[in-house]
């Protein structure tokens, strides 16, 4: 009796926890009032949790045990039941039932989304979470990584070869075709001066000699 008020009372406290993400119904006790599994041959969990929109869809059953309740009959009879609806099923046991639970889920292969302790603090009843599924599994048991393909292997990047010390090192090479072509250019532009130079000495020069043919045939027109 004092274990049966102790379960009934840890269902109502699961059931103001779960309010705050789903519609909860509970089956306290004797009561059944929230069946779920086939209509012909339904079952009672502790509280049933229900998708918060109209449709009011199951999306997980918890069942809390007591010390006596953790046997191989439960474990076959229920908790088996419950890991195949393909919802999230959460298991709440007493802190000393704790490892026998968990050889029975091995033993049996039950799927479990969440394993809680629970243990009584003077009026206090606190919840400690023991094992926690990583993904979400599905009805075989199988967790979403399983069910999904392998990834393709990633190809291997070619590493680029390093750049060489010479290469490294850029050298200024314009430097020295502009300074040839300079050179070049001064060396032609010489040969054209001096030319130059000759062409206008000729012409002063044959300017003079005129000029002295000039003068002295009018002094010889002067003196006749």
């Amino acid at each position: 009796m004092r274990e049966q008020l102790e379960h009934d009372r840890v269902i109502r406290l699961l059931q103001a926890k779960y309010k705050r993400k789903f519609e909860v119904a509970i089956n306290p006790g004797n009561e059944q009032t929230a069946p779920v599994g086939p209509a012909e041959s339904p079952w009672y969990p502790d509280l049933v949790l229900l998708a918060s929109e109209r449709t009011r869809k199951l999306v997980g059953v918890v069942e809390v045990e007591t010390s006596e309740s953790i046997n191989h009959l439960e474990a076959m009879s229920q908790w088996k039941t419950f890991s195949s609806l393909n919802v999230q099923f959460h298991l709440y046991l007493p802190l000393s039932g704790v490892d026998s639970a968990r050889r029975l889920c091995a033993d049996h292969q039950i799927v479990t989304t969440e394993i809680w302790a629970y243990h009584v603090i003077g009026d206090q009843i606190r919840f400690t979470p023991v094992q926690r599924a990583p993904q979400a599994v599905d009805g075989k048991g199988r967790s979403a990584s399983e069910t999904r393909e392998p990834a393709a292997p990633a190809k291997p990047v070619a590493a680029k070869p390093a750049a060489s010390s010479r290469g490294a090192v850029s050298r200024p090479r314009t430097a020295r075709p502009v300074a040839k072509s300079a050179a070049r250019s001064t060396a032609r532009s010489k040969p054209r001066a001096a030319a130059a130079r000759t062409k206008s000495s000729a012409a002063s020069r044959r300017g003079d000699k005129t000029a002295s043919r000039k003068a002295t045939a009018s002094k010889a027109v002067k003196r006749k």
